[in-house]
């Protein structure tokens, strides 16, 4: 007996030409993208973690990129960023509380980009549910970090990491929604 899978779906990356130097290309843009994002940051009051730009374009670069490049382009934004390269929020680099969100990213950029891949970013309401799956996949990893780093219980973990976020997680996704379907009505012009 066979496991047929079901079809590739293209993502908005597979319509630029040349195929390894556009993944390598694709890849490093989408971290560089993050870390500039990650210079978008407010201030949580009473939580050690930030509202910042990065986990808007975390999802964004899993979407657009499919789940290999989506997911690579995540763990060489989290290397080089432990490593050195100050484009965690403010300029910083190294391993803050927060890493564990950071961490998470590169299994949304996967579980994104697969979704994607299979028509998740096409409409407005299939995309509100990838992001939606998205952030899930953030907090899985950012929360128990946080607990463990910052020594919190579960439930003030959620209070100070997860909490104050849900707006704008739903700003971010309800943006995200206009954007990917509106890209996709794009490429199918030309």
């Amino acid at each position: 007996m066979t496991l047929a899978l079901a079809p590739r779906r293209t993502v908005l990356a597979d319509f630029v030409p040349g195929a390894l130097a556009r993944d390598l290309t694709l890849v490093v843009a989408g971290a560089a993208f993050t870390g500039l994002a990650a210079q978008v940051a407010l201030p949580i009051p009473g939580s050690p973690v930030p509202l910042t730009g990065q986990t808007f374009a975390a999802l964004l670069v899993g979407a657009s990129l499919g789940w290999q490049r989506g997911a690579t382009s995540m763990l060489l934004y989290l290397i080089a960023g432990v490593a050195g390269v100050p484009w965690f929020q403010g300029g910083s680099s190294g391993v803050p509380v927060s890493l564990g969100y950071v961490v998470g990213f590169v299994f949304a950029g996967a579980l994104v980009g697969y979704l994607a891949g299979r028509g998740g970013d096409r409409t407005p309401l299939r995309t509100i549910g990838t992001m939606a799956l998205g952030n899930l996949a953030i907090y899985s990893v950012g929360v128990p970090w946080l607990m463990a780093a910052a020594g919190l219980s579960f439930g003030k973990a959620l209070a100070v990491g997860v909490l104050p976020f849900l707006i704008g997680d739903a700003l971010k996704i309800a943006l995200a929604a206009g954007l990917l379907p509106g890209a996709w009505a794009l490429v199918r012009r030309r």
